[in-house]
């Protein structure tokens, strides 16, 4: 679960972070052409971060795979989705990320689950029902 909220919210909290030294420079050093290439850089960095939480990040959603059915955990609410609905799922391997589509319903990623997986995905450890389901980038 940390890995999850880590995932989702870390280019927005650097986003966040790299505005607040952009307007700290601003406002705390005098006008040179230096400081106000540094707060160029440094706001153009926060503003680049921002857009890749909002257009990727936002879409990292909690999934449970069952042999079943998929749930999809949004906040307090549960969706439930049986695997006749699902389009296409893929592992992306360096990103160690799941893409799920759904027939009639937007992408979505989702992390692996799995403790055992090694990191960036290089030798998944996946159940038996999600090999036949997925295929690899």
């Amino acid at each position: 679960m940390v890995k999850y909220y880590f995932v989702r919210y870390f280019f927005l909290a650097f986003g966040l972070l790299q505005g607040l030294a952009a307007i700290l420079l601003f406002v705390q050093f005098p006008d040179s052409p230096k400081n106000r290439f540094a707060f160029f850089v440094f706001f153009t960095l926060a503003l680049v971060l921002f857009s890749l939480h909002l257009i990727f990040f936002s879409k990292v959603k909690r999934v449970a795979l069952s042999k079943k059915k998929v749930s999809i955990m949004l906040g307090d609410r549960t969706k439930h989705y049986d695997w006749n609905e699902v389009k296409e799922l893929k592992l992306l391997n360096f990103l160690n990320l799941y893409k799920l589509k759904l027939k009639g319903k937007p992408q979505i990623y989702f992390l692996s689950t799995l403790e055992s997986a090694a990191l960036f995905g290089l030798f998944p450890d996946e159940p038996e029902f999600l090999s036949k389901k997925t295929t690899k980038i």
